[in-house]
């Protein structure tokens, strides 16, 4: 048993900025299933969007405003305008933390262009993210863990969540297993925080790491706290073909350009203005359809087919300065000098813009009204506080991280200073306990990774770039077979200490149950909007859908319900770029 004040749950930025706040009040701990700087912010390459207009003029409104026309109006207004307001504080504490951004001649932090960014509302590309060569993610990662350390957080490093303790709607604490020993620890606390990251490995090809498996939003469904926006999954234009492994959005932000088969640089036939700096979800189905109208590289139409992103023009020397890590994995995955010749890319699986839904201080909500829970919060990739709508421009995942994690800790700082502990029963990792006994009590089931990969082969097929309402129900059906089917699987390895399988099976049934809620809410939501793209309904419907879903998973029923949008400072218009 362990008592601490604030307890964090996952070591990637959000959850390390928001320890830092937190520790700050109170006795503070990090749990994380990974060594904290392996976690998935350090997989980040391009930079952070803050308008601090150091290279040329730029203003937060103009932030906020590309934020919610690029979230194709499903963006949260408020939510959008703190967001670009605090981003420019939030660069410059880190900065004096000690992130060794890229500079300027002058010695200022240097800017880039980004998809999406523009000046003056729309009117051309700005340069706005703040970067440290394409290695911003890690650079805060390294940044953050050691300011934790210098703070005094402790981590609990190789913990895995189990369960998570709730006393009516107050959360008191976690059942967690240590995964060296294969034994159970209780954790008590006032106030815990989810920042688990996303849960791309549902799909065949992701940029996502291996462990992004959703466990965060898997554990908190099953504690009955809805899901919101859950539909809108984005999909990354430009992934190494055939790895998914990421070619960050920067190389188009240093002059990149996208080409098919013919040479063309075809987004001047569907973002004129804004070109290979166009929003993610639109560059993505733009590749989509030059492949499926026989442009892509390969040529035959199939999901192996590809484009190439060319950034030869660039010259070698800028490469190596600004894109070494880039420059590093073509020549690695690809076995090409990009100072050579074009790379081979195409979209992959990338970032959930749904998930817990927030308040601005990241207390999570569990209805309509927006209601909060006691004591439980959540942040980053793993919550939604809908300030990326229906779809995220490049850079402001890390903007959220820094700007809502650390506003969710320094609520958590407040909040512990007049609560106290709940009150675990005695038995409360029974069921955690019974479950493990379960799985490693050998025997002959359905084999784990049979099911992973036709999970994936499912919702890749199904649920991704286009999507249509006949293929997602018997999607819907199948998952909901397979779900079924995970019941029965046990594991071949009986032993406690880091039982690798057992942390596999219990994740796959992380993934079962957020890839069956996504597939409903997407079936559900009947048009198309950002990363939401129906054959059977193209056009964007603002009188019956520009609303949030919420959903519930309740045995293997969902449960939907709905959140108003903020449109309080933009309204709706067509989306063009």
């Amino acid at each position: 048993m362990h008592e601490y004040e604030a307890l964090i749950v996952g070591a990637g930025g959000a959850g390390l900025y928001a320890a830092l706040e937190a520790s700050k009040t109170g006795k503070t701990a990090v749990l994380s299933k990974l060594y904290p700087i392996r976690s998935h912010t350090g997989a980040a390459q391009g930079g952070i969007g803050a308008a601090l207009g150091n290279i040329e003029e730029d203003k937060p409104e103009w932030h906020a405003f590309d934020t919610v026309k690029g979230g194709d109006y499903l963006t949260d207004q408020n939510a959008a305008i703190l967001l670009s307001e605090d981003a420019i504080q939030a660069v410059y504490e880190l900065e004096n933390k000690g992130l060794p951004f890229s500079r300027t001649p002058d010695g200022l932090i240097d800017q880039r262009r980004f998809g999406g960014h523009t000046r003056n509302f729309g009117e051309a590309p700005v340069r706005r993210a703040c970067y440290a060569a394409d290695r911003t993610g890690h650079m805060i990662l390294q940044t953050l863990y050691q300011q934790c350390i210098k703070n005094d957080v402790v981590f609990f490093d190789e913990y895995y969540v189990l369960d998570v303790v709730m006393e009516g709607q107050r959360c008191s604490g976690l059942v967690t297993l240590n995964f060296s020993t294969g034994e159970i620890h209780i954790f008590k606390a006032k106030a815990v925080l989810f920042a688990t990251g996303g849960f791309g490995r549902m799909f065949r090809i992701t940029s996502n790491a291996y462990a992004n498996t959703g466990d965060g939003q898997a554990l908190l469904v099953n504690r009955g706290v809805p899901l919101e926006d859950l539909e809108f999954y984005q999909f990354h234009p430009t992934g190494i073909r055939g790895l998914g492994i990421l070619i960050t959005e920067g190389v188009r932000g240093e002059g990149g350009i996208l080409r098919n088969a013919k040479g063309e640089r075809f987004m001047e036939r569907y973002a004129p203005t804004l070109l290979d700096l166009a929003p993610r979800d639109m560059i993505a189905r733009a590749i989509h359809s030059e492949i499926q109208e026989l442009r892509g590289i390969k040529g035959d139409g199939s999901v192996d087919d590809f484009i190439h992103l060319d950034a030869t023009h660039l010259g070698k020397e800028k490469i190596e300065a600004k894109l070494p890590d880039i420059a590093e994995f073509s020549r690695t995955y690809l076995g090409i000098d990009p100072a050579d010749k074009p790379m081979s890319v195409h979209p992959t699986a990338h970032y959930a813009m749904g998930g817990i839904p927030t308040d601005l201080n990241g207390r999570v909500i569990f209805d309509s009204q927006g209601t909060t829970y006691e004591g439980l919060y959540a942040a980053g990739e793993c919550a939604c506080v809908s300030v990326h709508g229906a779809n995220r421009l490049g850079t402001n995942s890390l903007v959220e991280l820094i700007v809502y994690g650390r506003r969710a800790g320094q609520h958590m700082a407040q909040y512990v200073k007049g609560a106290d502990f709940g009150i675990a029963p005695p038995d409360v990792g029974e069921p955690a306990r019974a479950r493990l006994a379960e799985l490693r009590s050998q025997g002959n089931g359905p084999n784990p990774e049979s099911l992973r990969q036709e999970m994936q082969r499912v919702m890749m097929e199904n649920v991704g770039i286009y999507r249509n309402g006949e293929n997602m129900a018997k999607a819907k059906n199948t998952l909901g077979e397979m779900r079924q089917v995970y019941t029965q699987i046990k594991a071949n390895d009986p032993s406690k200490a880091f039982n690798t399988q057992v942390l596999e099976i219990l994740e796959l049934g992380h993934l079962l149950d957020l890839a069956y809620m996504m597939t409903a809410c997407a079936l559900n939501r009947q048009e198309s909007r950002g990363a939401h793209a129906r054959e059977d309904y193209p056009e964007r419907d603002d009188k019956n859908w520009l609303k949030h879903t919420l959903a519930w998973l309740e045995g293997g029923k969902i449960r939907l319900d709905y959140k108003n949008v903020d449109i309080s400072r933009w309204a709706p218009k067509p989306r063009k770029y």
